[in-house]
């Protein structure tokens, strides 16, 4: 079974991570296996919660783009180089490839062997040398084992085709020869007294005890096959190690993490067919085969808290998106098959999540119950917010009964945790919480800046208003607003960047509109900011 990522949008809140945490919990206990992610940096308020539930931190989720690990290429689908020709041929055959990874004992890739490069041996390779082992020889020729005193066979083949005394008088017996011969007795009697390396009786042929003994004593290797000396002869050179065919070892290799775009863009420069897969290593994978790639197994995700492409994952259309559950007004987000989608007019997504635990007649456990509260508390700001809705605040006093947490005593705890600026550069305190909203092919970019102190940002208001423009130039908005949501005085300061300030004026229904305008009651970005500012280009 495949693993599901679990993730909310790209600038992780409380709400985001802990109803992904949450839903992959439950998922997990009804036998789905999932495993919760985040595509940023946590806030120093869900480091509180994690923290103070002791939960460990999802991983980052960089990408959901298709790999090459998740298409269906020849997994471990290679050959050791000390594996004979014919083995490797046969194995080919076996497997209707081409080519082939060539790997070494510890499976690292060495180099690429094709049929093409097996012909090439057959036809024009050196018969006469062979270099492979004594297990090879007897594989490939279906021998009988007579004498081993060697498991590496290095040398020169002859033949024994002529008569026995030209050969006798004609031929040097050395260390390295290997000869294939019938019942010629003499000749085999001078191979054995010059300790040749190899002898090969063909047609199953039987050798005098003497001769043998005289062998054992010379340690002469002697292997006998039921081939005559012809198919012998023809058959011998296929025991070659393959490695020995590989005359380049550059050969073009693709990593599992790489991304299938470029794999197809370069594979179609090289104009290749077979490709080794290679791990981060450098062990060998597998073979993947431009003319069989079939199907894919793209990565399956659910979102939570966000159902925009812009504001998901990189890499979301290639993906395959199983649910989503969101609070959040519908975007233009499409699938191409029929999903799960769980939207409801509440304050935070944990707030479904508990309805899907009491509809799938799965416990919470104390944790889990005491982040998914964490949640609710943040997105509504402990029921403040315009978000929020009386079933949030019933499901938050329950999940405070199941973690034994006192609501108000907790709430304080957290939001002071997560207001707390000190330490962060402008930079960070505005791309804390910024999410990027689209209308009418402009990109509007809201940031959300939570605090129980507003006195710390507007000492410093020039400074953030400059930072404003200077991020609207840069990253290409369209509108760019900061809202400083200040808890304690129950409303936002608006922030924006100077050529938007007519816009931002006719959102507010105002003619004019000053820098830190004071928005009593303004709490909720989505339900309060987001719709006045995205009007105004509709």
């Amino acid at each position: 079974m495949r693993e599901v990522y679990i993730f909310g949008h790209k600038k992780p809140d409380t709400d985001s991570v802990t109803s992904a945490i949450a839903l992959s919990y439950l998922k997990n206990r009804i036998g789905i296996k999932s495993k919760p992610m985040v595509l940023g940096d946590i806030n120093k308020e869900t480091a509180f919660v994690l923290k103070y539930f002791n939960i460990e931190k999802p991983e980052y989720l960089e990408d959901v783009k298709l790999q090459i690990k998740d298409i269906n290429y020849y997994k471990d689908c290679y050959v050791n180089k000390y594996d004979s020709i014919r083995k490797t041929y046969d194995y080919m055959g076996s497997k209707n490839i081409t080519g082939v990874p060539i790997v070494d004992n510890d499976k690292k890739f060495i180099g690429l062997l094709t049929s093409k490069m097996i012909g090439s041996e057959l036809i024009n390779g050196n018969f006469t040398k062979l270099n492979t082992s004594y297990n090879n020889i007897l594989d490939v020729l279906k021998g009988e084992e007579i004498l081993r005193f060697d498991e590496e066979i290095n040398g020169n083949i002859l033949a024994a085709s002529f008569r026995s005394t030209t050969i006798l008088n004609t031929v040097e017996f050395r260390k390295d020869t290997i000869m294939i011969i019938g019942d010629r007795h003499s000749v085999i009697e001078a191979a054995v007294n010059n300790s040749i390396k190899l002898l090969i009786i063909v047609g199953n042929l039987e050798i005098k005890e003497e001769h043998l003994q005289i062998a054992k004593q010379n340690r002469v290797n002697i292997i006998r096959t039921h081939f005559d000396t012809f198919h012998t002869a023809k058959l011998i050179g296929l025991s070659n190690y393959v490695n020995n065919l590989l005359t380049d070892t550059r050969t073009i290799s693709f990593n599992e993490n790489d991304y299938y775009d470029d794999f197809k863009d370069k594979s179609i420069k090289l104009g290749h067919n077979n490709y080794p897969v290679i791990d981060d290593n450098g062990t060998c994978l597998g073979l993947i085969r431009i003319t069989d790639i079939k199907s894919m197994n793209k990565k399956q995700v659910i979102l939570v808290d966000h159902n925009e492409a812009v504001q998901s994952v990189d890499g979301l259309d290639e993906s395959e998106i199983l649910e989503i559950i969101d609070h959040h007004n519908i975007s233009s987000l499409t699938t191409k098959m029929p999903i799960n989608f769980r939207n409801m007019t509440v304050g935070s997504t944990n707030t479904i999540i508990y309805s899907i635990f009491n509809e799938s007649n799965i416990n919470i456990p104390s944790d889990i119950a005491g982040i998914m509260l964490s949640g609710i508390i943040s997105d509504t700001l402990k029921f403040t917010s315009p978000t929020t809705t009386e079933y949030d605040k019933y499901v938050a006093f329950r999940l405070a009964e199941i973690a034994h947490i006192n609501i108000d005593e907790y709430a304080n705890k957290m939001f002071k945790a997560g207001t707390d600026l000190k330490g962060k550069t402008i930079d960070e305190v505005i791309q804390g919480d910024i999410k990027i909203y689209e209308s009418n092919n402009e990109r509007i970019a809201i940031s959300q800046v939570i605090t129980l102190n507003s006195e710390d940002i507007l000492d410093r208001k020039e400074e953030y208003i400059n930072k404003i423009n200077e991020m609207k130039e840069n990253r290409g908005y369209d509108i760019m607003v900061v809202c400083v949501t200040d808890i304690i005085k129950d409303g936002s300061y608006i922030f924006f960047d100077d050529s938007s300030k007519s816009e931002v004026a006719n959102a507010f229904g105002f003619e004019e509109i000053e820098q830190g305008y004071f928005f009593e009651k303004c709490l909720s970005r989505k339900k309060q900011l987001a719709p006045l500012i995205m009007s105004v280009v509709k």
